[in-house]
C-alpha cells in the first residue's frame, strides 16, 4: 500500500458549489472509487482554489485507469469539468514525498506514531 498526494485548481468563483457537490457524491461513484482500489481518499481545498487529494491505494494509475473505466465516473467527471480551471479533472499532479515522520522514527529504532482514530 502506498499514499498518494496530488494537487488540482478548481476555478475560484465555483469554490463553495464544488464543496456542495462533495458534501454527498453520488453512491455509485463512491462505490466506483472504493472498488478501483481508492482507500482512505481525501480531498483538501484551499480558498484560492488549490486542491489537494490524498489516497492511499496499491497503484494510483491502475486505480485510476480502473475508475476512469466505469459509467458512473464518466458522468460524474462531466458533471465537475466545469469547476476546474483546466477545464476537466485530468490536470492531476502528483507530489513527491520529502518528509515521512513514521519511516524516519522507524529508521532510528523509535516508536512511530500510533493512528488517533480521527478521520478528519
Amino acid at each position: 500500500m502506498s499514499r498518494a498526494c496530488f494537487t488540482l485548481q478548481v476555478r475560484p468563483d465555483r469554490l463553495a458549489e464544488y464543496r456542495e457537490r462533495h458534501a454527498a457524491v453520488w453512491p455509485d461513484m463512491l462505490r466506483a472509487l472504493r472498488d478501483a482500489g481508492w482507500r482512505d481518499y481525501r480531498l483538501y481545498l484551499r480558498d484560492d482554489g488549490l486542491l489537494v487529494g490524498v489516497v492511499e491505494t496499491d497503484d494510483l494509475p491502475a486505480a485510476q485507469a480502473a475508475v476512469d473505466a466505469t459509467e458512473v465516473s464518466a458522468r460524474w467527471e462531466a458533471s465537475m469539468a466545469p469547476f476546474f480551471v483546466s477545464g476537466d479533472g485530468s490536470g492531476k499532479s502528483e507530489l513527491a514525498l520529502v518528509f515521512d515522520l513514521d519511516a524516519q522514527l522507524t529508521a532510528i529504532g523509535d516508536t512511530p506514531t500510533a493512528p488517533t482514530g480521527d478521520p478528519s
